[in-house]
């Protein structure tokens, strides 16, 4: 997509452009019989993201650290769609600890699985330290996903099978993952406080995101399993998201003014990818607003991908042995 489309919202070739909401991509189509998992969708694009779904039909489990606020979100869906199916379950992903009990807690409720998005995440946030010793954006923003992933893979495979039904795994990156450490990921320095930036933390984070789905969908199509991996980007959409960085936001909205969304805008490319069946068998791709897009020249190495995957499998390992 161009500069002229993304100022415009001139349609792409997907039919669809950067004013397309959540509702437009999905119009008509029938979501009855999926059941989904969405990771931060007690607000934002997530809650979006999560109210469209249910809207068409699906079955909907949000996943959040808070769960007042989850719980508000579920309510908010339900006082306008009063067939929605909502559930809601703890899930804090800077912590192994706590995604174990979530997948355990979500395999208890005796569900399929066709839909994984992995749509939480903090943005430039100061250097600190996960409970399992990680610096915090690598940690909740890629090393949280691909645990969680990992451990809900199995029941994804099984329902796929069992139904006959495509599943989806969807990571939300950003075109920050452009603007990034000069290694891409400092695999030797992913603790280092001396060297840190907030601001190349977030963006080797959302790197990850797009090298993990690129390598999930490998591995996945040499299996023969029948799940799609995509990333994508939102587009720039003031959340809480930005919670750390409101000054600095709000001075570069005024300068870029025609290149934000509005929620329903930002959740429109997560939830094409999510249900479109123009994207059946669609695989190891990255989209941004609704159409097929290119990613930085780290993002699709595919010997970085492995060796972070390699990494991640590390550092959770390591995290299980501290317990």
């Amino acid at each position: 997509m161009g500069m002229f489309s993304l100022v415009t919202g001139k349609p792409g070739a997907s039919g669809f452009g950067s004013g397309s909401t959540s509702e437009q991509v999905t119009k008509g189509i029938n979501a009855s019989k999926l059941t989904a998992i969405i990771t931060g969708g007690a607000s934002g694009i997530g809650l979006e993201t999560a109210r469209v779904l249910a809207l068409r039909g699906a079955q909907v489990i949000i996943a959040a650290r808070n769960l007042a606020a989850a719980n508000e979100a579920k309510q908010l869906i339900l006082k306008d769609n009063q067939s929605a199916r909502i559930d809601v379950l703890k899930l804090d992903l800077c912590s192994m600890k706590s995604i174990k009990s979530f997948v355990d807690n979500f395999r208890a409720l005796d569900l399929p699985l066709n839909i994984l998005i992995n749509n939480a995440g903090i943005m430039f946030c100061p250097y600190q330290l996960s409970e399992d010793g990680i610096e915090m954006q690598f940690a909740t923003n890629h090393l949280g996903h691909f645990h969680l992933t990992n451990l809900l893979l199995d029941k994804m495979k099984n329902t796929a099978r069992a139904t006959g039904i495509e599943g989806r795994i969807v990571n939300l990156s950003s075109v920050a993952h452009l603007h990034t450490y000069d290694d891409g990921i400092r695999f030797d320095k992913i603790n280092d406080k001396k060297g840190y930036s907030d601001k190349k933390a977030y963006g080797q984070s959302k790197l990850a995101n797009i090298l993990h789905a690129n390598e999930l969908s490998r591995r996945l199509q040499e299996e023969g399993a029948n799940i799609t991996v995509n990333s994508v980007h939102p587009g720039l959409i003031m959340t809480n998201l930005m919670r750390h960085s409101v000054l600095l936001m709000n001075v570069l909205k005024v300068f870029t003014v025609f290149f934000w969304k509005n929620v329903p805008q930002g959740a429109a490319t997560t939830s094409y990818v999510a249900l479109h069946p123009n994207l059946k068998g669609v695989t190891g791709k990255y989209f941004e607003d609704c159409n097929e897009t290119k990613p930085s020249k780290f993002a699709t190495q595919e010997v970085l991908a492995k060796k972070l995957w390699d990494f991640s499998n590390k550092l959770v390992n390591s995290a299980h042995c501290k317990e």
